[in-house]
């Protein structure tokens, strides 16, 4: 399979401006559909993609994105909102416009542990997404993946702001991550888009570690030069702050959310990824890159910024 031309829905998306990164490099032709022109031009300056807005995501509009296109890569996902629209219709209207135009490669980014018998309607609509894709008829590749950190992730870089607060309340401290290296993840969509060995699978993905997350918001805090006091909540409590933080600007955190931190989003911690089994990638740990992507929230990394910025001028 010789695949020249991609449409990456979800492309100008954190993870998405990764993965195009790497398939220009590669000399792959993108075409990314975006809702908000504006919101998107940081991935412009990508050499080989055509940023394309659009209205509403209908059968004309759908065709012309797919037309040329030898596969399709969907990155679509949302943390709040409407996830039926986003997990389940999105999936069902990408995979009806690929059939229609003779499409029949497509990687679908789903989450780990997602299922229809989960307690957050986010899992089960992720479960739901990807059982349409996985049995549409096309040669379709699932990846799951824990939480994903790297530069400009909402992940990493949220504890470390968390983390300057000199006391912090903190939901469900022992809910348990295995955090994988964002450039993991696009290397294994990359090396996929044309190995027929990937047809017809779906791959957990996880870094070398597991963490709680009271772990990773001390580890986050540290790095940036913060030292917060860290108090864990009850179950109960965990609850009632989810439920006050999702009526707050900003949304930190929903009881949707609460309850996929119920579940623990780890691969095995015993077991080697198989990150290196099926792609021969070596997992990147969170202590090799966190620190250079979060530097700039270090106050005295922040002052010498401004000071080399000021002399810049």
């Amino acid at each position: 399979m010789i695949i020249n031309n991609v449409c990456i829905f979800g492309g100008s998306g954190f993870i998405g401006r990764h993965l195009a990164n790497l398939l220009t490099d590669q000399e792959i032709q993108l075409r990314v559909p975006t809702r908000n022109y504006e919101r998107a031009k940081e991935v412009l300056v990508i050499p080989t993609v055509d940023l394309v807005e659009v209205t509403d995501y209908d059968d004309d509009q759908l065709d012309q994105l797919l037309m040329g296109m030898d596969a399709v890569i969907n990155l679509i996902g949302v943390l709040h909102g409407d996830f039926h629209q986003a997990h389940v219709e999105m999936p069902q209207k990408i995979v009806a416009a690929c059939v229609r135009n003779g499409i029949g490669r497509i990687l679908h980014m789903s989450a780990l542990h997602a299922g229809l018998d989960q307690p957050s309607a986010y899992l089960r609509s992720k479960a739901e997404g990807e059982r349409i894709v996985m049995t549409s008829g096309l040669a379709a590749t699932s990846f799951r993946p824990s939480v994903t950190f790297g530069p400009g992730d909402s992940s990493i870089n949220l504890f470390a702001r968390l983390g300057r607060l000199p006391v912090l309340p903190l939901a469900l401290p022992e809910a348990k991550f295995q955090p994988i290296y964002v450039e993991n993840v696009v290397q294994a969509f990359m090396l996929s888009l044309d190995d027929p060995k990937t047809f017809g699978q779906s791959y957990d993905l996880c870094g070398p570690r597991c963490y709680s997350l009271r772990e990773l918001v001390e580890y986050s805090a540290h790095v940036t030069g913060h030292d917060p006091a860290i108090i864990g909540l009850s179950d109960g409590l965990s609850h009632l702050e989810a439920a006050v933080m999702e009526i707050l600007p900003g949304k930190l955190m929903s009881v949707d959310n609460y309850y996929s931190m119920k579940i623990d989003n780890v691969c095995d911690c015993t077991k080697p990824s198989n990150l290196a089994e099926v792609w021969d990638i070596q997992p990147t740990s969170l202590e090799e890159v966190a620190p250079l992507y979060l530097a700039h929230q270090n106050p005295r990394e922040r002052l010498d910024h401004l000071r080399h910025w000021s002399a810049g001028r």
